[in-house]
C-alpha cells in the first residue's frame, strides 16, 4: 500500500516534472501573463528557514494575482531533515530539497534564494541556532539577498517574538530579517558587498500570521486585527484553469522528500499579514500602498509603459508575434535605463517574451550527458523561427570556449535549421557539482567565499551558447545552456543537464564498515570512467593501526561510463578503533579521490554531486545474541543495512507478509522509522506484531511522529507520543535502571556509549506511558527537565515490547560505536530475560 501511495504522490507532479527537465516554452496565455508581470515594478521577498516552510499560497498570490516579482529566501537547504523517498541524508538531502524548492517556484511563479546556513537539525532556541550558524555570516547573507533582490516588501513566515516556543531556526529567520531590514541600507555594514551591488531600503516588513499562531480559530477571531492586512488568496485564474490554492497545492507537493504531496484546495480563503515596521500603511489594505509599482518609478519609464500597456490591453492571443515591433522598441528603451537593477530585471523578462512571441526554438544538445576537461564534445544546435517575423541568425558563441562563429542566415518561417559544432572543454572548467559542497562545511555553515555565488540556488552552468540574432532589424542575444536530450521507449523524450565530470571517480559500497571482531573483511571499490581509455592503479588510504592488501591494484577501463570493481582486504586491529579509508585512483600521475553521486528522481532534474570518497571503519568490542532479524521498512532509513554490517541476517518484511507464521522465524522484529506514519497496511497488521510479542517475540519500534499514526494501539499498553526531543547530541544521559538486562546483556552499557553521537540524542519521545513500561534512559537539553521516554521496555506475555526514540537512523551511518552496542542489546532482549544483574 505504501508503494502505491508513493507512486501516486510522484505522479501528482508528472506534468510539472517534465517541465522541470526540459526547456520552458510558453503558450499565448502564459505570454500574456508574462506581459502583465512586465508592467509591474514591485517586488516581495518572503523569508523563512527551510524548504517547505514557505507559504506557497501567498507566494503564488503575490506572483500571479498581484503580478509582483516574488522570491522565497530559505535560510537553509533543509539538510537536517528526514528523507521519505530515498536514502539520501545531510548534504545529498539538501541537494534534493533545493531542487524541490526550484520545482515549486516553477509552478507558483516565484524565484528562489538561500544563505550559507547549514540545517544542523532541530533547535529549541534561536540563541543556540545563531551560535551554531555564525549569526554575523548568515545575517550578512540576508542583507546580501535584500540588496540583490531589492524588495519593496518583506514578509516573514515566522514570529520573531516567540523565542523558545518553536523551532529555533524558525524564530532565527525572523529575527535576522528584522535586523537586516535596517542594515541593508547602511553603507558601513558588509561594505565588501557593495563592490557588486548597492544598498537598499525595503519599505515595509510584515509577519505572515494565522490562527495557528494563537492556538485556535476562535482565539484568532477575538484578536484586534487593526494592524493586519487580509486578502482573499482563493482567486480563480481562468488563463490557467486553476485557482490560486490549486497552484499553491501543486507547488508545495513538490516537497516529496518531506511527504508534502497533498490534495489541492479551491475556493475563497483569507490570508493575514501583520505590519511590523517601515512606512505606515495609512489604513490601506494594499502592501504596496504609497509605492509606485508602475514604469513611472524609473526615469525613462513613461515611454516604455505607453508601449507595453498597449501590448497588454490589445494582446493578440491568436498571433502574439504581431506585438514584436512594439516589444522590440520597448526592449531598446529598456537598454537606455539608468536604473541598473530594473534594467537587468526587465531586460531578462522582455527577452523571454520576445523569444516566446517569435516562436523561437533555440536548443543546444550534447551527444553525451557529460564530458571531462580537455575532452571534445559534439553539440547539436536547433534553431527555429515559428513566426512570420524577419529574423536573422548573425552568429553564435560557445560560452567563451571558442570564438564566435559567423552565420548571417535568415531564418525562414517554420523551417528548422540544424548545426553541429565540436568544442573542447578546457582544463580551467570546474566540475559540475553544487558549489556550496566544494569545501568542507562546519556543523552550522557552508563555506562559500565567492560573493556572487552566495545565495544562488544552483551552480551556474559552465557550458552554454549565445545566439546572436537580429529580429526585425534589432540585435538581440539569447543564451542557452547545453543540455542532453534523449529518449526512452517507455518514457519518450527526456532531458537532463550537461555536466563536466572527472576523468575517473571511485566509490565504496558503504559509508561505514563495522568490524565486530578481528575477522578481516573484503571491501569493494567501484571505479567509473569519465572518458574512454583509462589506465592506472588504485590504492587505499587507511588508519595506521589497520592493514590493507594488496597495496594497489591495476585499473584498466576501455569505454566511458563503464566501471571496474576491485576488492581490497581490510584487517582491523585487535582493539576498538575507528578511522577513515579512501580509495585513491592514479591516472598518469594525477590522483582522483572523489565519488560521483547521481540523484535521479522524476520530480526534479537529474543531479550530479562530487563528494570526497571516504568511509568510516570501526572495530567494535561488541557481543550479540540471536541471528535472524525481520525488518519492516519505514521512511528511508539504513538501519537494516547497518545491522547486516555487524553480522545479522536481516530479512525485509513487506507489510503484506506480516503473518504469525512468517514472524515466528525471527529472533527479533524491528520496525523502521516513521513506519506507523506512512505504512497504511500496519493498521491491519499491528495485531500480528503484538501477538508475536505475546508469544515470546522481541519487537523493537523506532521513532514515529505523533501526527497521523495509522494504528489505534501503537503498543499493548498505554503509550502517548509527544514532540519531546533532545537536540544536543552531547547532552548527558542518565541511566535510570543500571541493573536492567537491556543495559547489561550482552554488552554493558555505560555513559561512554553515548559519546560521539551526531545531530541529536533522539526525537518524538513518548511523554506518557502505563505502569507496565520501564524507562531506561533520561536526558535533557539545557534549561529543560529530564525527558525519560527515549527508551521504554515492557513485558507483554512471554516477550518484550521496546519503543525507542533514540536516533539510531542517524548514528549508524556515522559509525557511532555506542549506538551499535545499545541496539544489539535491544535485539538480544529475549535472550537476556532469564538473567539477573547486580551492581
Amino acid at each position: 500500500m505504501y508503494k502505491i501511495r508513493l507512486c501516486l504522490l510522484l505522479l501528482l507532479g508528472t506534468i510539472f516534472s517534465l517541465q522541470a527537465q526540459k526547456p520552458k516554452t510558453y503558450n499565448a496565455s502564459e505570454i500574456y501573463e508574462t506581459v502583465q508581470k512586465l508592467n509591474v515594478l514591485g517586488s516581495v521577498l518572503y523569508i523563512a528557514a527551510h524548504p517547505d516552510d514557505e507559504n506557497t499560497r501567498l507566494i503564488s498570490y503575490m506572483s500571479n494575482e498581484v503580478k509582483a516579482r516574488t522570491a522565497y529566501l530559505s535560510l537553509t537547504r533543509g539538510d537536517g531533515g528526514q528523507n521519505l523517498i530515498g536514502p539520501e541524508i545531510r548534504e545529498l538531502l539538501g541537494v534534493i530539497r533545493t531542487q524541490e524548492l526550484l520545482a515549486a517556484r516553477r509552478i507558483d511563479g516565484g524565484e528562489q534564494r538561500f544563505t550559507r546556513a547549514n540545517d544542523f537539525g532541530y533547535s529549541k532556541h534561536p540563541d543556540e541556532t545563531l551560535e551554531i550558524w555564525n549569526k554575523d555570516a548568515v545575517l550578512s547573507d540576508v542583507v546580501w539577498a535584500i540588496r540583490e533582490f531589492k524588495p519593496d516588501v518583506i514578509i516573514n513566515r515566522f514570529d520573531h517574538r516567540r523565542a523558545g516556543e518553536t523551532h529555533g531556526h524558525h524564530t532565527a529567520s525572523a529575527t535576522l530579517s528584522i535586523e537586516a531590514f535596517d542594515l541593508a541600507n547602511d553603507v558601513s555594514k558588509y561594505p565588501s558587498q557593495l563592490n557588486f551591488t548597492e544598498t537598499w531600503q525595503p519599505k515595509r516588513l510584515f509577519y505572515n500570521t494565522s490562527w495557528w499562531r494563537y492556538g485556535s480559530q476562535e482565539e484568532f477571531d477575538k484578536l484586534d486585527k487593526s494592524n493586519m492586512l487580509n486578502f482573499d488568496i482563493g482567486q480563480y485564474y481562468s488563463n490557467k484553469g486553476l485557482s490560486n490554492n490549486e497552484v499553491a497545492s501543486l507547488a508545495s507537493s513538490q516537497h516529496l522528500s518531506q511527504g508534502f504531496g497533498r490534495l489541492s484546495q479551491r475556493g475563497s480563503q483569507q490570508e493575514y499579514i501583520e505590519f511590523l515596521k517601515g512606512e505606515p500603511l495609512n489604513e490601506s489594505n494594499n502592501i504596496f500602498s504609497g509605492i509606485d509599482t508602475s514604469w513611472n518609478r524609473v526615469d525613462g519609464g513613461k515611454a516604455i509603459e505607453t508601449i507595453l500597456k498597449s501590448v497588454e490591453t490589445n494582446f493578440n492571443f491568436k498571433n502574439p508575434s504581431s506585438h514584436l515591433p512594439q516589444l522590440l522598441e520597448a526592449y531598446k528603451l529598456i537598454q537606455n535605463l539608468k536604473n541598473n537593477h530594473w534594467k537587468t530585471v526587465k531586460t531578462r523578462e522582455i527577452k523571454t517574451i520576445i523569444e516566446a512571441c517569435a516562436g523561437l526554438y533555440l536548443e543546444v544538445s550534447a551527444k553525451s550527458p557529460n564530458a571531462t576537461p580537455n575532452s571534445e564534445v559534439t553539440l547539436d544546435m536547433e534553431v527555429l523561427n515559428r513566426s512570420s517575423a524577419n529574423i536573422d541568425l548573425v552568429s553564435y558563441e560557445l560560452s567563451g570556449i571558442e570564438s564566435g562563429i559567423s552565420k548571417n542566415i535568415t531564418l525562414p518561417s517554420n523551417q528548422r535549421l540544424n548545426f553541429e559544432e565540436g568544442i573542447t572543454i578546457p582544463n580551467t572548467k570546474n566540475y559540475t557539482t553544487p558549489y556550496w559542497l566544494n569545501t568542507q562545511s562546519t556543523l552550522g555553515m557552508y563555506d562559500v567565499k565567492d560573493q556572487e555565488l552566495i545565495g544562488l540556488p544552483e551552480t551556474p552552468r559552465a557550458v552554454f551558447v549565445d545566439f546572436n540574432l537580429r529580429i526585425e532589424g534589432t540585435p538581440i542575444s539569447f543564451s542557452k545552456p547545453v543540455i542532453y536530450r534523449y529518449s526512452k521507449p517507455e518514457k519518450g523524450e527526456l532531458y537532463r543537464p550537461f555536466e563536466i565530470i572527472p576523468m575517473v571517480s571511485a566509490s565504496l559500497s558503504s559509508d561505514v564498515y563495522i568490524f565486530e571482531n578481528e575477522q578481516q573483511k573484503e571491501i569493494e571499490v567501484t571505479i567509473k570512467a569519465g572518458k574512454d581509455i583509462i589506465e592506472g592503479y588504485v590504492k587505499m588510504a587507511y588508519p595506521k593501526d589497520w592493514e590493507v592488501y594488496p597495496e594497489k591494484q591495476k585499473v584498466q577501463i576501455v569505454n566511458k561510463g563503464d566501471v571496474q570493481k576491485v576488492v581490497f582486504t581490510i584487517i582491523p586491529p585487535k582493539n576498538q578503533s575507528e578511522g577513515l579509508i579512501t580509495p585513491i585512483v592514479n591516472i598518469d600521475g594525477e590522483n582522483y579521490s572523489d565519488e560521483l553521486i547521481e540523484i535521479d528522481y522524476t520530480h526534479i532534474p537529474f543531479q550530479t554531486v562530487l563528494m570526497p570518497s571516504k568511509s568510516k571503519v570501526v572495530r567494535l568490542n561488541i557481543e550479540k545474541r540471536g541471528t535472524n532479524i525481520g525488518y519492516v521498512e519505514g521512511a528511508g532509513d539504513v538501519v537494516s543495512e547497518s545491522l547486516r554490517q555487524i553480522g545479522y541476517n536481516v530479512t525485509i518484511i513487506a507489510p503484506e507478509q506480516i503473518s504469525p507464521d512468517n514472524l515466528s522465524n525471527f529472533d527479533a522484529i524491528v520496525v523502521g522509522i516513521r513506519a506507523y506514519n506512512i505504512v497504511d497496511d500496519l493498521k491491519f497488521k499491528q495485531r500480528f506484531l503484538l501477538d508475536y510479542v505475546k508469544d515470546g517475540g522481541n519487537l523493537i519500534i523506532q521513532y514515529n511522529t505523533n501526527r497521523g499514526i495509522k494504528v489505534d494501539n501503537l503498543a499493548p499498553y498505554g503509550l502517548q507520543l509527544s514532540r519531546d526531543r533532545v537536540t544536543d547530541e552531547n547532552a548527558d544521559v542518565v541511566i535510570l535502571e543500571p541493573n536492567h538486562p537491556l543495559l547489561n546483556f550482552p554488552n554493558k552499557i555505560t555513559s561512554a556509549d553515548f559519546e560521539g553521537w551526531v545531530q541529536e540524542r533522539g526525537l518524538y519521545f513518548p511523554d506518557e506511558w502505563s505502569k507496565e513500561f520501564t524507562p531506561l534512559l533520561a536526558s535533557k537539553d539545557k534549561g529543560e527537565s529530564l525527558k525519560k521516554g527515549a527508551l521504554l521496555v515492557a513485558k507483554y506475555g512471554k516477550g518484550n515490547y521496546i519503543y525507542t526514540g533514540l536516533s539510531f537512523f542517524r548514528e549508524f551511518p556515522a559509525g557511532v560505536t555506542g549506538a551499535f552496542r545499545i541496539f544489539t542489546n535491544l535485539l538480544s532482549a529475549e535472550k537476556a530475560d532469564e538473567r539477573s544483574f547486580k551492581n
